[in-house]
């Protein structure tokens, strides 16, 4: 009877250590969250916006989404071949990087309407670059 209840107290003291040591173990391994970075968001949603205005074939809204520098230094023809050559599809986002203050690069996959019927299709893969052109405003600066 005395070892079986010395047995019960180690085990109540070992679950208490184990209670108590590991949330400590726990605070030094978890990864830190960054700080919320409001441009990031911004410039984002521009991309997004973009890319969704490419995927519905609607240059005229893609087009007031780039910057001035964008539409002067691009040929029409070079836009239009963008919006409407090839049958949009869908894209995907990767996470972008900051290149400077006000101006961020995506990695974006962008995927023809018909690469689900390809076994080999392959996305082509593009970088966005979104800088800001106002107070809360985002534009792309060159077409992918």
């Amino acid at each position: 009877m005395l070892f079986a209840l010395r047995r019960r107290v180690l085990a109540v003291a070992i679950a208490v250590l184990i209670v108590q040591l590991v949330p400590r173990a726990m605070a030094r391994t978890r990864p830190r969250l960054a700080a919320f970075d409001k441009d990031y968001s911004s410039a984002l949603a521009t991309a997004d916006r973009f890319l969704h205005a490419w995927q519905t074939q609607d240059a005229e809204s893609g087009i007031l989404l780039m910057s001035d520098r964008a539409r002067q230094g691009t040929q029409e023809t070079r836009v239009h071949d963008f919006f409407f050559a090839e049958r949009s599809g869908s894209f995907e986002i990767g996470r972008g990087r900051k290149l400077a203050v006000g101006r961020y690069e995506f990695p974006v996959a962008l995927f023809a309407a018909d690469a689900a019927r390809i076994r080999e299709a392959r996305p082509k893969m593009v970088s966005l670059i979104v800088v800001k052109v106002g107070h809360d405003d985002w534009a792309v600066d060159q077409l992918p």
